[in-house]
């Protein structure tokens, strides 16, 4: 359970404008549609999916390294990574397995495989999308094991759009459908209150001597 006052005590530290901005973008972040990245090559295209997460509202991002581990990216990220929830795996049987038991149909975006065109993507399940390596795409695992299929249309001559294009097209579709549905896909009170605790601890400079002031005086 999140310690209510010491919220208010660490929020305190911050501007009227940063608590402001804090409550009115956590009310649009979401956990019912969630994305993972597989083994992607280009650090700068992983970065990029992550920023498009934060502007789109997805709270949490599933980065599998099991070919390629890398750091983010901080300049191409924007700081994203700090408001964005970076969870990290070894292999990508692992991730499918902990976003299925969390309850999610897992998405392969791909081209082929009678995949489904984005404008008639159903929202009403909660989804984790996966996006492929720049030159192979999905991994076969990936593809075994989806639920369903994803593509967005094209007619040019070029077959496939760059990983953080694709995802960021998909990611303002999808979170646009499901902010004007009756599905309830903002995060808990709970998980709201969390995340402004993780926030302020992350833009307050010594935030644990501040923690261990407050725990002392409220012994």
């Amino acid at each position: 359970m999140i310690d209510h006052k010491l919220l208010e005590y660490l929020e305190s530290f911050l501007t009227p404008r940063r608590q402001g901005l804090y409550k009115k973008v956590i009310e649009q972040r979401t956990n019912y549609f969630t994305v993972a990245v597989e083994d992607v090559y280009q650090l700068h295209n992983t970065s990029a999916v992550i920023r498009s997460c934060d502007i789109f509202g997805i709270q949490n991002v599933h980065v599998i390294e099991e070919i390629n581990a890398k750091r983010i990216d901080r300049e191409i990220a924007m700081g994203a990574q700090k408001w964005v929830d970076i969870n990290r795996y070894t292999t990508t049987k692992e991730c499918i397995t902990s976003l299925k038991n969390k309850g999610y149909q897992i998405v392969a975006t791909t081209p082929h495989d009678n995949s489904v065109e984005l404008k008639d993507f159903d929202i009403s399940k909660p989804s984790a999308f996966f996006f492929g390596q720049e030159l192979q795409g999905l991994s076969d695992t990936v593809l075994g094991a989806a639920d369903t299929k994803l593509h967005i249309p094209m007619v040019g001559f070029t077959e496939s759009l760059n990983i953080s294009v694709s995802a960021a097209i998909i990611l303002q579709h999808i979170t646009s459908l499901l902010r004007n549905s009756d599905i309830d896909w903002r995060l808990s009170e709970e998980e709201k209150l969390e995340k402004r605790l993780d926030w302020s601890k992350k833009v307050i400079k010594s935030h644990e001597k501040i923690i261990a002031r407050y725990k002392e005086e409220n012994k």
